[in-house]
């Protein structure tokens, strides 16, 4: 989840700088959905997790 974060993270930048405005919007918006999931998946992870 992480991996895609970072990829569309990736493409949002380069869109950026090559001005395609649209799309970079586009990758900017679905990386930040993907990143929030990753950090709800991953505190619930912490959570559920059994300590010694």
């Amino acid at each position: 989840m992480l991996g895609y974060t970072i990829t569309f993270i990736i493409i949002a930048l380069i869109a950026g700088i090559f001005g395609f405005g649209v799309i970079a919007g586009t990758a900017a918006t679905i990386a930040k959905v993907c990143f929030i999931i990753f950090l709800v998946l991953f505190v619930a992870s912490l959570l559920r997790t059994k300590r010694v």
